[in-house]
């Protein structure tokens, strides 16, 4: 037999469920009162989020979840829809830029084919640095590392464009994807390689040259956090042709890792090393005796335990 819900019993349980709720009174206020001090009218982390994977959809059909042959009018399409996208993320930010959104978004498509000869230099210098990677294809698809410096190239124009918040919307999007932290402000140049890539941090000030490649865990960091410092170059320089291993840590606006240099995993450098260097950290191994009356201490080279 079927139950059947009395208008009692639906006045019974609205009255309990009214009853048994928490006294909002106290936040209320003071939600409404910060939300009209601090009006939001600028984009959202979903505005960054669209707008990033909508620009790698453009350059890279890889991107696209219905696989299809890539055509010239598909290719326009996309970007007329980005770059209308583009404006109306941009335009409530226009009090505080030197340009128009209009203007701004005409400059970031004007860059936007040295950005994907860039990315491409990136991908290929992936895939021949890794040798589990199978393809290119594989590398645009599949490697976080992609992911991230993809994002942060395009995030790097917007920062170069004086454009306020919105770079960082995006390169946080990637890190949320990746567990890469790629500052928009760090500048680096092309063929750049992270492998594996969860907790690579990159700072604000951070330079890097060409066909420079690092892995998981490295952080490129400052020495202070003092605010006072913010408009000051606080992260390391880093040359062209350097190999940074898995946890090493290179702090300071004055330290340079000099070109063709490999620094082991790690390692921690606040000074400069000269091109051309090997910096490692030193392991030891107890070895116990046969007969149990102690350990014999080995040096081993750190760089034979480098993934």
């Amino acid at each position: 037999m079927a139950s059947t819900i009395s208008s009692t019993d639906v006045e019974q349980h609205t009255s309990l469920t009214t009853s048994a709720l928490p006294d909002f009174s106290a936040i209320i206020p003071l939600v409404v009162q910060k939300a009209v001090e601090h009006q939001n009218t600028l984009p959202t982390r979903t505005d960054a989020r669209s707008f990033a994977e909508g620009i790698l959809q453009a350059l890279f059909p890889h991107f696209v979840a219905a696989q299809r042959e890539c055509c010239e009018d598909d290719t326009e399409t996309q970007l007329r829809t980005m770059y209308n996208v583009l404006v109306k993320i941009l335009t409530p930010y226009e009090q505080a830029m030197k340009r128009s959104a209009v203007e701004i978004a005409h400059e970031f498509f004007r860059r936007l084919p040295n950005v994907q000869e860039i990315l491409w230099l990136d991908a290929e210098a992936i895939y021949q640095g890794d040798p589990a990677a199978e393809s290119i294809e594989e590398v645009i698809l599949a490697y976080p590392g992609f992911l991230a410096t993809g994002v942060y190239r395009i995030a790097h124009e917007f920062y170069r464009l004086d454009v306020p918040l919105f770079p960082r919307l995006l390169t946080e999007y990637a890190h949320t994807q990746t567990g890469i932290d790629i500052h928009p402000g760090a500048s680096i140049g092309a063929g750049f390689c992270i492998d594996h890539g969860t907790g690579v941090v990159i700072g604000e000030t951070t330079v890097i040259g060409k066909n420079v490649k690092v892995y998981q865990g490295v952080t490129l960091g400052a020495l202070s956090v003092k605010k006072s410092l913010a408009e000051t170059k606080r992260h390391p320089t880093i040359e062209d042709n350097v190999v940074i291993y898995s946890n090493a840590t290179i702090l300071g606006g004055s330290t340079v890792i000099g070109q063709n240099s490999t620094v082991g995993g790690n390692v921690w450098l606040t000074k400069s090393i000269p091109p051309y260097s090997l910096a490692y950290h030193t392991s030891q191994i107890r070895i116990q005796s046969t007969n149990g009356d102690g350990y014999v201490v080995q040096d081993i080279d750190a760089m034979d335990f480098v993934i």
